[in-house]
């Protein structure tokens, strides 16, 4: 992330979407209730979080980094075909290997 920053990318550009348990900042967030946390995407200001399993209800940004920190399931699967088709310029997937490969059913 702070990589992205620093090459000048601004924080409302990017959507960060874990596959396993949620990300700290995403559980922060929601702890202010749903309705505050989807404003948060709205404002579209700062980097947002969310789970796979909410992909279909987040907005497409430039950048989405997809954490393949869960099992390589169905959600994951799913995870990862969204993000192909949010991230208008630029996708990471980071995890382990084999959980990347399965999900997608290729070798990366």
């Amino acid at each position: 992330m702070d990589l992205l920053l620093d090459s000048g990318r601004a924080p409302g550009d990017i959507l960060v979407l874990t596959t396993g348990g949620q990300h700290p900042w995403a559980v922060h967030e929601l702890s202010f209730g749903e309705a505050a946390y989807w404003a948060h995407q709205e404002a579209g200001d700062d980097v947002f979080f969310a789970a796979a399993a909410a992909a279909d209800q987040v907005k497409p940004r430039p950048v989405v980094v997809v954490a393949v920190n869960g099992p390589a399931d169905d959600a994951a699967t799913r995870a990862l075909s969204n993000a192909r088709e949010s991230a208008r310029t630029l996708l990471i997937v980071c995890g382990e290997p084999q959980h990347i490969n399965a999900a997608l059913g290729a070798g990366v």
